[in-house]
């Protein structure tokens, strides 16, 4: 249960608003800025494990079914993953798995929101058979002398 309170509340009678987050979440609105979110500790330490151990029971799941049954477990969710070949699926749900225990490990969600896009944009790529043919095909031609590397990196390069 989230209970709402304004910024005015917290300032005005904090032991209430602390007593509301004993129960449940607390929003707390502000005027001036993104609303905040009150939680007890051990309720975030408990969301945060549950999703570690989700992330690893999913993750162990997923790499003892074959490849194909996997990839199919998550086309409901991405319906993008039926159009890359066979072997592209089986690496979008080795990097979905690896990502989503990375990420809850972590408590950093946009790991396996970068996963996804990714994936997506792949995706997208093998949707289009003249691009896919383009990018995954051999490269033919010389394509000119390389520009000499500017900044930083350059420079500790020809040192030394």
């Amino acid at each position: 249960m989230v209970t709402e309170v304004q910024w005015s509340e917290l300032q005005r009678d904090p032991k209430q608003v602390a007593q509301l987050a004993d129960q449940g979440t607390v929003r707390v609105r502000r005027r001036d800025g993104a609303p905040l979110l009150l939680i007890r500790e051990d309720r975030a330490e408990a969301t945060s494990e549950g999703s570690i151990t989700a992330a690893r029971a999913l993750r162990n799941v997923l790499s003892h079914l074959p490849h194909d049954i996997a990839a199919a477990a998550l086309l409901d969710e991405f319906p993008w993953v039926d159009v890359m070949p066979a072997d592209a699926q089986a690496e979008f749900v080795k990097d979905f798995a690896r990502a989503f225990q990375a990420s809850a490990e972590l408590g950093e969600w946009s790991i396996l929101t970068q996963t996804v896009i990714e994936w997506r944009s792949t995706a997208a790529i093998f949707a289009d058979p003249v691009l896919a043919a383009s990018l995954t095909g051999p490269i033919e031609g010389d394509f000119g002398p390389v520009p000499e590397p500017v900044g930083e990196a350059a420079d500790d390069s020809q040192e030394g």
